[in-house]
This record gives structure tokens, C-alpha cells and sequence, in this order.
């Protein structure tokens, strides 16, 4: 399992950055957000992987450590997720505002000459 996720991680992150290397605005988006799908899965990663474990000590019973699931990574996740949501969604309306007022979706706003 963690060798599955080692490798989706990997992926992502090397997608993401051949992405944000495009010379167009919506593949710079793209790129940003399966970097932090890469970003997100790596902190859920560190919350250890256990299958039918637990995230928190149940009342009454001792809290044996090793057969729980951090709950933190989890929320700092889940947070991240949100917040991405909301920068991508400012990022697609600043690249309409810069297409609309230059006319080209280029990062350095211009075409390249042939």
C-alpha cells in the first residue's frame, strides 16, 4: 500500500511541475493543483496508513498508541482541500480578467513569433 501511494504521489508531483512549466495560464492552474494534491496526500500519508484503524481512543478504554491513526494530518487535509478549492476557483477568475484584457492565455501575456 504505501509503495501505491509512494507512486501516486510521485506522479502527481511530477505532472504538476511539468504543468506549472507550460507557457499557458490553464496549465499553470492545472499544474498548481495536482501539486497540491501531491502536497495533500503526502501530509495524509504522514497520519500513518492503517486499514480499519481508529482516528481517535475510544471513551473507556486505554489509549494504545499504536493502533490509532493521527487525527491531525486528517484535518490539516481537510483544510487544505478547501482552501485550494477557493485559490483555484481566484486563479480561473484572474486568468478570464487577464484573457479578456490582453487577449492571449501566454504567462509572459504574449504570443510567440513563428
Amino acid at each position: 500500500m504505501e509503495i501505491i501511494l509512494a507512486i501516486a504521489i510521485g506522479v502527481l508531483a511530477g505532472s504538476g511541475i511539468w504543468l506549472v512549466m507550460r507557457p499557458r495560464t490553464y496549465q499553470v492552474i492545472i499544474g498548481l493543483s495536482l501539486l497540491s494534491y501531491a502536497v495533500n496526500l503526502f501530509i495524509f500519508s504522514t497520519g500513518r496508513l492503517g486499514p480499519r484503524a481508529a482516528p481517535v481512543v475510544r471513551a473507556g478504554e486505554a489509549g494504545d498508541l499504536l493502533r490509532y491513526v493521527d487525527p491531525v494530518p486528517q484535518a490539516l487535509v481537510l483544510t487544505a482541500i478547501v482552501i485550494g478549492f477557493a485559490v483555484t476557483a481566484l486563479f480561473l477568475v484572474v486568468l478570464l480578467a487577464s484573457r479578456g484584457l490582453t487577449g492571449t492565455d501566454h504567462v509572459d501575456g504574449q504570443e510567440p513569433e513563428a
